[in-house]
């Protein structure tokens, strides 16, 4: 048999003139060594079919196309009278990936990964493919401060061309910083330096977190904060020079060096405005944060820039640019800037957009939009829009971007993404104490009915104190300006006898309707009226005050109630709250047309102030008082209590105050209540909704007639967790009474659970 080799290897092809072939014409052709590859796959990057003339430029193209499919590690044509003869020698498939030793991840986490770089079962094996799985499996080990894991690679051969992988891993111990060295500092300590950090030596809080473990994105952040603190302290020429990490060859222990220039301090002699600035100088330089004579900073001057451009962008220069150029005077350690302004085209909104709405309407979306399409783009009110659509408390996320019409120099469009949450609830609450046991309570809400924004809410309670049934409607824009509507029915049961409370028991059948009218952009006035009936149950352990009050006022009183409500909301976010205030003044009488005559004021305050980035301070205060009129007196069953969730935790709900001769609380017609509260996102957990505190909590029931000791003020102090979490708010507390009494009712750990639908 005579056969004429025609290329081994794609090098041959290239070579003298004497290896290149005679044409031929193909007469046949013929695939051998084929196993898993189809026949049809080879002829396919063939340049030539039977009865074409073959060439040695089309060998070489062949041979580099069959190689390019990365089905094959070895390819050869040869010619025996006319047919063409295509041999190849297939890459081995993948059979099993093993990986022994992995503690730090998932087994089939680590898998999943590898089939990013070209590393799976069934797959044709690839050894730059295993040496990029092994590259990157050490990285997430390193990621992890890792740096002496070893990664160990075997290859077996199997039946039927296959081969096993197996990855022998030995992670190794946690490499750990020994220390942080900072070189060049002459005006501030290195101990304060290092305190700006986040990378630090090992601590007792290194366990969680993991702050003594290097990591390369850390370590910007941190020289990012060093920067900021030198610059916003005058240190113009402020300037890292080098870092160096050093790992010991044992892998356990990394050094970290620091090379600073401190530079001169600086002072600001001028700050000066030019350009075309639209709007009066005067109005501009008020808006200068930093003035002649102050120690330069960095901030300030960030911060003169952004609130500049806001107030060009609120006259619809959304463009704005606002440039600081500094004057150095390096002799004198002075430095002026000249605020450039180019305010750029004034632009308006094209189109405003909303996505992510799945269930609520866009028309509940938009009618809480300030800014409007087709008018000046108005910053302000993007901002206002914004907060107004968190509020609304249908969405988890809601973000607003603002795009510039591609094409055009003076339109921009405003992106709306919300993110739908459950708005639907049913609620449970619950606490523990050592004479009850468990105290379960629950509702069910709908707050974004069909998507239209009005609330409906049916609340079932079938405890063994409250027995609750009522309906409530609300329309939050009964009119186009924004006026709502709402209705109730109520029907509830109350079992006094098994609480903390004076023993009666009340049941009461009442509804009514209510108005609401914003009178600005954060307030608005409550107005309503309602009717009621309440019938009283006495035993034979409730105190004489209740038995007196029956006695002269009947079991059974109807009553007319009107209210008068006012509230204000100025928080940046109902989703997650850092600053502003919430604000709620009411009022509540009952009418002389009917057998009652009473009154309730009530004012609540809630305030939030950003401590840091990741810190909120809040405070609330609550007071309370009533009394009656036309000789009659405030019923006791419409009392002020305090104690327990929402009020001073600690103690155990309600029994706060007044008490009678069991001991048992009274309630009172005056009530205060504060508490202070430090929030902040846990530690390690990305998610903002879900927030840690410590809180101090105190506040007062007074009435007529206090028993000695039972009333004044009662503090308490603890810790507690709230996570607003896709079932709906959790709340846990543990409060530690601060001057408890021996007849107070305790209760440290409380909670409240929700479910949403």
């Amino acid at each position: 048999m005579n056969k004429t080799k025609l290329a081994g290897i794609i090098s041959l092809l290239f070579m003298t003139p004497a290896w290149a072939i005679v044409p031929f014409t193909v007469k046949d052709i013929r695939v051998e060594g084929i196993q898993r590859t189809e026949a049809g796959t080879v002829f396919s990057y063939l340049p030539v079919k039977v009865g074409e003339t073959m060439n040695d430029e089309q060998a070489a193209v062949a041979i580099r196309a069959l190689y390019g499919t990365g089905f094959f590690k070895d390819v050869r044509l040869e010619v025996e009278q006319g047919v063409l003869i295509v041999l190849v020698k297939e890459r081995p498939s993948i059979a099993s990936i093993q990986v022994n030793g992995v503690k730090d991840f998932p087994k089939d986490q680590l898998k999943d990964n590898m089939k990013y770089a070209g590393l799976a079962e069934s797959r044709i094996f690839d050894k730059g493919a295993l040496e990029k799985a092994t590259q990157e499996l050490k990285r997430q080990y390193v990621a992890r401060g890792k740096y002496g894991v070893t990664i160990n690679t075997k290859v077996s051969e199997l039946e039927r061309n296959r081969v096993g992988i197996v990855f022998d891993v030995v992670e190794g111990e946690v490499s750990k910083i020994k220390q942080i060295n900072i070189v060049g500092n002459k005006i501030y300590p290195e101990s304060d330096l290092l305190d700006l950090m986040k990378l630090s030596t090992p601590d007792w809080m290194s366990w969680f977190s993991k702050n003594d473990q290097y990591s390369k994105q850390k370590l910007s952040a941190d020289m990012e904060a060093m920067r900021s603190f030198y610059m916003d302290s005058g240190y113009l020429e402020f300037n890292i020079n080098s870092t160096q990490i050093s790992i010991t060859p044992d892998k356990k222990d990394i050094y970290i060096t620091i090379n600073i220039n401190e530079g001169a301090k600086y002072t600001v002699t001028k700050v000066s405005v030019s350009g075309n600035t639209l709007i009066p100088k005067e109005e501009i330089e008020k808006l200068i944060k930093i003035k002649s004579g102050d120690s330069y900073s960095r901030k300030a001057l960030s911060e003169t820039s952004k609130v500049v451009g806001e107030r060009l962008a609120a006259e619809g220069y959304a463009f704005a640019n606002v440039n600081a150029i500094p004057n150095l005077n390096k002799e004198t350690h002075e430095v002026s800037f000249n605020l450039v302004i180019d305010p750029g085209q004034r632009v308006y909104i094209r189109r405003i957009n909303i996505a992510g709405n799945t269930k609520t309407r866009d028309e509940v979306i938009r009618r809480e939009f300030r800014q409007v399409e087709g008018a000046w783009f108005d910053v302000e009110k993007i901002k206002k829009s914004k907060q107004r659509a968190d509020r609304l408390d249908y969405f988890s996320e809601v973000s607003v971007e603002t795009p510039q019409v591609q094409g055009t120099a003076d339109q921009m469009d405003v992106n709306v993404a919300v993110k739908e949450k459950s708005t639907g609830s049913f609620t449970v609450g619950a606490g523990v104490n050592s004479g009850e046991g468990l105290v379960f309570s629950g509702g069910v809400s709908q707050a974004n009915l069909f998507g239209s924004g009005n609330h409906l809410s049916t609340q079932l309670n079938t405890s063994k104190i409250n027995q609750n049934v009522s309906v409530s409607y609300t329309n939050p824009y009964y009119t186009d300006e924004g006026m709502s509507r709402g209705f109730d029915v109520y029907k509830r049961n109350v079992n006094a006898t098994n609480i903390a409370i004076s023993q009666y028991t009340s049941s009461t059948l009442g509804g009514g309707i209510r108005f609401g009218v914003p009178i600005q952009e954060d307030q608005s006035i409550s107005f309503g009226l309602s009717a009621e009936n309440t019938n009283i149950g006495l035993t034979a352990l409730s105190p004489v005050r209740y038995i007196n009050y029956v006695n002269t006022f009947g079991a059974s009183n109807t009553t007319v109630l009107g209210t008068l409500g006012w509230g204000r909301d100025t928080r940046d976010s109902a989703i997650y709250t850092t600053q502003g205030t919430v604000q709620h003044a009411y009022m509540e009488v009952a009418l002389p047309v009917m057998d009652m005559r009473y009154y309730k004021l009530n004012y609540d305050h809630q305030w939030f102030y950003p401590l840091s980035t990741n810190w909120t301070l809040m405070t609330n205060g609550m007071a309370g008082v009533g009394g009656g009129y036309g000789g009659k007196q405030m019923p006791f069953f419409k009392n002020f209590y305090a104690g327990g969730t929402g009020s001073v935790r600690g103690y155990q709900a309600n029994s706060l105050g007044p008490r009678d001769a069991t001991n048992l609380a009274l309630g009172g017609t005056r009530r205060v209540v504060g508490s202070m509260e430090l929030m902040t996102p846990i530690p390690g957990i990305k998610d903002k909704s879900v927030r840690l505190s410590a809180f101090l909590d105190a506040g007062a029931v007074y009435g007529p007639g206090d028993l000695p000791g039972s009333s004044g003020i009662r503090a308490s102090t603890g810790a507690a967790v709230t996570w607003l979490s896709p079932m709906g708010p959790l709340k846990f507390s543990f409060g530690v009474p601060l001057n408890g009494q021996p007849q107070d009712m305790l209760q440290k750990f409380q909670f409240t659970l929700g479910s949403m639908f």
